[in-house]
């Protein structure tokens, strides 16, 4: 859960959560899983990849709240990585303008 008022760089799409963002976790998350990010308010923001040691606590994966984190995910995202088609995070994005 974020702090309040951190929320606006996500919001701006963002593709990063600072560690001086983040109020507090919920739940137990490995290194690497994907989690939820929600304001403090509990209003869902990002799918994002927990780094808990980092002062970039997650990397945001989608701000698609129906994205899955998953092999086609996967796939489309290295499709998307070596034809230099990546322009945002979303694979709904990429798949719009590749």
């Amino acid at each position: 859960m974020l702090a309040k008022g951190r929320e606006k760089s996500l919001q701006r799409r963002h593709p990063w959560v600072f560690s001086g963002a983040v109020a507090r976790m919920e739940g137990k998350a490995s290194p690497g899983e994907t989690v939820d990010i929600v304001s403090h308010q509990g209003a869902w923001l990002a799918r994002a990849a927990l780094s808990p040691a980092s002062q970039i606590r997650a990397r945001v994966w989608t701000f698609d709240p129906t994205e899955s984190i998953d092999i086609d995910f996967l796939n489309v995202v290295c499709s998307a990585r070596s034809s230099g088609a990546v322009k945002s995070l979303s694979v709904t994005d990429w798949t719009a303008t590749g």
